[in-house]
């Protein structure tokens, strides 16, 4: 079910978002050669129990799977394309790698969302358009959502740009509702035709999530039971912001 956020939710959303982006942009400036993704996901837990809010992915249990989410925060290199475990087996980032850092958090008992692919290092100029294209279409797919649009539109939106740069656009993980819970109704594909889908109404909330991998759009499941990698191991590119659906647009709620 679709559900409309009241002016109180909004405000609360509109606070945990900011919280939110300024813990992602610490997480992002320390990223570099020779740290571990598990010194990412502590700096992450620390933060967010420093300010008072709740790690959303830490024990999320997603249907279909045989165990909770063990971390408070996804981190996700080269190949994983989403839902990398960062502190099970030791995973250091090297010089040239694309690390994904994806953080869901609850504040005051509603749900923010939001993911930046960043480089370690120098990375190859392939790499470099990869992560640009990829945020090129997140920020095409908000510009698309507004009241009276559908859901369709922003899907159109991120396809437009996969397509034009040959990416493959992964179809079976897709942006959600979001607020009252870490994934609700409406689902966003990234890819599809204008004009279809839910009707876009002021005072949704969506995370918009395009993932663009450098060569097939096939995935697959890890074995650990979260991570999904792509099929031919090329490099995935992850963006997301969580934005709530007004009359003349999409106001981006985790942009601090």
């Amino acid at each position: 079910m679709i559900t409309i956020k009241t002016k109180e939710d909004i405000a609360i959303l509109r606070e945990g978002g900011t919280r939110h982006a300024v813990i992602l942009r610490e997480l992002v400036s320390m990223v570099r050669l020779g740290i571990s993704a598990a010194e990412l996901n502590d700096r992450a837990a620390h933060l967010i129990a420093e300010g008072g809010d709740t790690a959303a992915f830490l024990d999320y249990h997603p249907y279909g799977a045989k165990r909770p989410y063990p971390a408070s925060l996804c981190v996700s290199i080269n190949d994983e394309i989403v839902h990398g475990i960062p502190n099970e087996t030791e995973k250091i980032l090297k010089e040239g790698d694309i690390v994904s850092i994806d953080l869901g958090l609850v504040h005051k008992g509603l749900f923010t969302d939001m993911a930046i692919t960043v480089p370690v290092g120098t990375i190859s100029p392939e790499l470099t358009k990869l992560l640009e294209y990829t945020k090129e279409a997140l920020m095409a797919g908000i510009k698309a959502a507004k009241g009276g649009k559908r859901i369709g539109d922003i899907s159109a939106a991120i396809e437009r740009i996969g397509v034009a740069h040959g990416y493959g656009i992964v179809q079976e993980l897709s942006g959600h509702g979001v607020g009252y819970d870490v994934h609700e109704d409406p689902y966003v594909p990234n890819y599809g035709p204008a004009g279809k889908g839910d009707i876009l109404q002021p005072g949704m909330v969506l995370a918009i999530e395009p993932i663009f991998n450098l060569g097939t759009r096939k995935i697959y499941l890890d074995s650990d039971g979260h991570t999904y990698r792509t099929a031919d191991g090329s490099p995935s590119a992850h963006f997301e912001h969580t934005v709530l659906i007004t009359k003349s647009g999409a106001e981006i709620l985790t942009q601090g």
